[in-house]
């Protein structure tokens, strides 16, 4: 296999591609922290188990749908649980827990949607054009068509 190596502009394309995604995320992340008191982690479990889960789903789903570990998962729970955010509970039929958002979860979560919301559009889509737009529908489409290699991790 011959790949070639990347020149030093690519490379800078790369880390401005980069860098201006962790720019917008973490100014969207910042502002709705700042606003509700989550956090990334706790706003992505919410909204998890209220659009998959309607408003429960089992902990091994719910670490397989937002890509961390079970431990992880389990820890971020235990915090959560504490702020009365959501609440566990072993599955009667079978192993397992069952995380549940409850109605403090809930509403929380629908007073965060909105500064989610706002903070997109104000650190994203407000400062696209149409062919922004279409320009990065056009490679969101390309990139998730092609097959990815072996390796899970990006390269940062």
């Amino acid at each position: 296999m011959n790949k070639k190596m990347i020149s030093e502009e690519e490379m800078q394309i790369w880390h401005m591609w980069k860098n201006s995604y962790k720019n917008i995320f973490g100014r969207v992340v910042k502002d709705m922290f700042e606003q509700t008191g989550l956090s990334e982690g706790d706003f992505g479990i919410l909204d998890r188990l209220d659009l998959y889960g309607k408003g429960k789903l089992r902990q091994q789903e719910l670490a397989n749908s937002i890509d961390w570990t079970k431990s992880r998962l389990s820890h971020h729970l235990t915090r959560m649980e504490k702020r009365g955010l959501v609440i566990r509970e072993p599955l009667d039929t079978e192993r397992g827990v069952q995380v549940m958002i409850t109605s403090f979860g809930k509403s929380t979560l629908d007073d965060a949607r909105p500064v989610v919301s706002m903070a997109i559009r104000e650190h994203f889509l407000d400062l696209l054009t149409e062919q922004d737009i279409e320009f990065i529908t056009n490679l969101a489409e390309r990139t998730k068509a092609k097959p990815s290699s072996s390796c899970n991790t990006p390269p940062s």
